[in-house]
């Protein structure tokens, strides 16, 4: 038996009704793409529930792994280690990919580009108050909901830095270090639809100290990429970011969102540069 072209890996986390969905846009009979020519590995980070039931019930063409329990990176790296394609292409299982999905991606594989995104439409209004949703429509994101890497560039590079606490920046760490070894495509046509999730309010303060801890790794890790390399340059920059979200989310009445912007502006970006001082204390004992 030939092996497929495209190893599709969705990591999930206790939601079995949207993963449902995502493998219902994935079955053989709905992408354009040859059955034979991918393969779909769900790599399960569940510990209350898994999705290893409904899957061997319900999608017998879909190979179910167990996660390792350590965030949402490692889970990816995972589901990647049982991959036998020649491409690696990511989604979320939240995500609806449409029918030319790998089809698109297929007949790229062959270009130069070594790793390739596809586009992100939103499925809702993303400019409600405290909407959620990456959209991707012009490319230049590679965000991890629909991008695609060679296999053997995946596994040269270490594939995604598991030190990353949460589903953010991990992906556009991959991208700086992927941009020092191939070009990076847009494939337009490669689309899913992501929908719009409103997160409340309560989730978004409890998951601040992790966003700042994933935000100071990030820069602690990529400053001269990211253009920190003085000191002040931080602190100052995010302070812009947040106040405009700040006016922005005010003007358009989005209140809970501008409550969020000034929370991250008061206590946020403190404590980012404490979690980046940890960093530099921990990297100059190392260094000794």
């Amino acid at each position: 038996m030939n092996k497929p072209i495209i190893s599709v890996i969705v990591p999930t986390y206790h939601r079995n009704e949207l993963l449902r969905k995502c493998l219902d846009c994935l079955k053989p009979e709905v992408q354009t793409l040859p059955a034979d020519q991918y393969e779909v590995i769900v790599t399960d980070d569940g510990s209350k529930k898994t999705a290893e039931e409904m899957i061997h019930e319900d999608y017998p063409w879909v190979k179910w792994v167990a996660g390792p329990r350590k965030g949402p990176a490692a889970n990816r790296n995972n589901g990647a280690g049982y991959a036998q394609g020649e491409w690696l292409v990511f989604t979320d299982d939240d995500c609806l990919p449409q029918p030319n999905w790998l089809n698109a991606f297929a007949q790229v594989t062959k270009g130069e580009a070594l790793a390739l995104e596809g586009s992100i439409y939103p499925l809702g209004d993303p400019e409600q108050d405290m909407a959620e949703c990456p959209t991707n429509l012009t490319g230049g994101f590679f965000w991890s909901a629909n991008i695609a890497i060679e296999r053997a560039l995946f596994e040269k590079i270490g594939g995604f830095d598991p030190n990353y606490p949460l589903a953010a920046h991990e992906d556009v760490d991959m991208k700086l270090r992927l941009s020092k070894l191939t070009t990076i495509s847009f494939i337009p046509d490669a689309s899913v639809v992501h929908p719009v999730r409103i997160l409340p309010f309560k989730d978004l303060i409890a998951r601040i100290p992790k966003q700042c801890a994933a935000w100071a790794y990030h820069v602690n890790k990529n400053r001269k990429a990211l253009g920190y390399e003085k000191t002040l340059s931080l602190p100052i920059e995010q302070y812009k970011f947040h106040l405009l979200g700040l006016m922005r989310n005010f003007r358009s009445r989005r209140f809970k969102a501008a409550c969020s912007s000034l929370i991250m502006l008061i206590f946020g970006i403190p404590l980012i540069l404490v979690y980046l001082r940890r960093l530099e204390t921990t990297n100059q004992r190392q260094s000794v």
